[in-house]
């Protein structure tokens, strides 16, 4: 009687030590093992709670507080979730009493003159990446941009906002650039990955194309530290050669586990 053939290797097996990417999961008959169905129904799990995760921006304030990065609190024509997640040009919208706020004098000094730049913080479609994320970003970016003598306006924190909001933000600040941080859409290996967008010369109407990306910003992509010194030299560049989108590139030479920026579309 003829011996069995022996079983192949999965020649993808090896490349799993490299990514975390969902490859040479096996197989059970015309399926997939069961160890792998229940990590992906898991992952999927993960990334709806985090669409829906609740955003605390009183606590993000006072972890703010703590760094010395003074804040204020506005909202978006998006009133609740779902109305974020349904009508997305209204999370691109001040509400009416935060356009109005935004001209009145705040109680925390500034210093004199437009901004150079304004931070928006907002959960986007990530809470969990706005909580996990955005603190030691800004505990590395905020002292730096100081350091250099940039004119800081107080951090917006807005819940329910798009990235296209910095636009009437920074236009109605008259700053001279806008930057974003928030939760990007969640995947299904990284529920908390946050995305920084900014824009020279915010003003109704911008485009993508006007915008620079720094995504995947998560401790198993982009370390949030790291990110911060990406985006310092391209803000420093974009203020430098008043200009951002795809006219401003990041230069530095790529080398393999060095981190990198990349264009990205509004969330």
């Amino acid at each position: 009687m003829e011996s069995p053939p022996a079983c192949l290797p999965d020649p993808w097996s090896h490349l799993r030590q490299h990514s975390p990417a969902r490859i040479a999961l096996g197989r059970a008959g015309g399926s997939l093992p069961t160890r792998a169905l229940l990590d992906f129904s898991l992952a999927h799990s993960q990334a709806r709670d985090a669409v829906h995760a609740p955003f605390d921006p009183g606590l993000l304030a006072s972890q703010l507080a703590s760094l010395g990065c003074p804040t204020r609190l506005l909202t978006t024509r998006a009133g609740d979730r779902r109305e974020f997640l349904t009508r997305p040009d209204w999370g691109r919208q001040l509400s009416d009493e935060s356009r109005k706020a935004l001209s009145h004098p705040l109680e925390t000094p500034a210093p004199p003159g437009p901004p150079d730049l304004v931070v928006i913080v907002s959960d986007g479609l990530s809470a969990l990446a706005a909580h996990r994320q955005v603190v030691p970003l800004l505990a590395v970016l905020w002292p730096s941009l100081q350091e250099q003598g940039w004119r800081l306006a107080p951090i917006c924190l807005i819940p329910r906002a798009r990235v296209a909001l910095q636009d009437q933000v920074g236009d109605l600040l008259q700053a001279r650039l806008a930057l974003t941080l928030l939760g990007e859409r969640p995947g299904l290996l990284a529920p908390d990955s946050l995305g920084a967008y900014f824009v020279f010369g915010p003003r109704p109407g911008r485009t993508d194309a006007d915008r620079n990306c720094v995504a995947n910003i998560h401790p198993a992509g982009l370390p949030p530290d790291e990110a911060a010194l990406i985006l310092l030299r391209l803000l420093q560049r974009a203020r430098s050669e008043q200009g951002s989108g795809v006219a401003l590139k990041d230069e530095t030479p790529f080398l393999p586990g060095t981190p990198h920026s990349r264009l990205s579309h509004d969330h």
